[in-house]
């Protein structure tokens, strides 16, 4: 390992122990932003649904500690980490991510889609911690109660806006990946995360599922019409929806939402994109025919 390297890890290390220091659990990243340590269930035969049980570490984001020992281990076992991932939802903090992209073909601007949203729903973002992204983005910390769990979603608030909810992880600041390195936002350092607008909070919680009578056979064609009945700024939103609905029911409907999608406004590359944001964080892997 050359001496920069040896450097890198360990100012991820460090890094990474000054945030478990502040009740944040934490795991070691590759410079892919992936969990550094292989599971150790990968050469195994059949598929195993496994989150640390077994107690080798390997496991992604159930690996994740605020232990000081324990986040030494873990450094020690992966020493190519470059930089650490921090759990959402985790008590003491239950952190949620607001993770507004930078879109380079102009089409979205995230954060003034946020700033439209809080002017709709009436919330304001107080000052929280901010971390800046090598692409030029930026992650919101706000903290969430316990025993509201916020899922993880792609584009379902507003283009370009993702949130990292429980199973999910953040990329530490001081974090060094193949794009650059994360960086906290000047005038945050010193700010703890802040607790999410009520009125927020309640556009993170998953939308309330419509009542499909598993006994009817149009389950599939009622997704079509909610699709087909998305106004302009909802095309996405309601795509992504009913596309994780269709996947976490098993009935494959993507084809058909593309389609409807394209009958709304949407471009067949933004529908199947959509599609398979949704396949990703539903299945863990992606839709048929659409690759990513």
């Amino acid at each position: 390992m050359a001496i920069t390297d040896r450097q890198t890890a360990t100012l991820a290390l460090a890094h990474a122990l000054s945030a478990a220091e502040r009740g944040l659990p934490v795991i070691p990243l590759t410079a892919g932003k992936l969990p550094a340590l292989p599971s150790p269930h990968r050469n195994e035969n059949r598929p195993v649904a496994c989150r640390g049980a077994c107690g080798r570490p390997g496991h992604g984001v159930h690996d994740a500690t605020t232990d000081p020992a324990a986040v030494r281990a873990l450094f020690a076992a992966a020493p190519w980490a470059t930089g650490y991932g921090i759990a959402c939802g985790r008590p003491p903090h239950h952190l949620i991510g607001i993770d507004l992209d930078i879109d380079t073909t102009g089409r979205h601007d995230s954060a003034a889609s946020l700033r439209q949203m809080a002017l709709h729903h009436l919330f304001t973002i107080p000052p929280t911690v901010m971390v800046l992204t090598p692409s030029g983005g930026r992650h919101i910390w706000l903290t969430g109660p316990p025993g509201v769990p916020v899922p993880n979603s792609a584009s379902r608030l507003a283009p370009g806006i993702d949130v990292r909810g429980a199973g999910g992880y953040l990329v530490g600041p001081g974090s060094v990946t193949a794009r650059g390195t994360y960086r906290l936002a000047p005038g945050t350092a010193g700010l703890p995360p802040a607790p999410c607008p009520r009125a927020l909070l309640l556009l993170l919680r998953p939308p309330a599922r419509p009542h499909h009578p598993t006994a009817l056979p149009d389950r599939g064609r009622g997704l079509v019409r909610f699709v087909l009945a998305a106004r302009e700024g909802q095309r996405n939103t309601r795509l992504f929806w009913a596309a994780c609905r269709a996947y976490e029911h098993g009935f494959g409907e993507a084809l058909a939402l593309a389609r409807a999608a394209v009958r709304t406004g949407l471009t067949e590359h933004e529908a199947r994109a959509t599609i398979a944001s949704a396949a990703r964080l539903t299945t863990g892997r992606p839709a048929d025919g659409t690759a990513y």
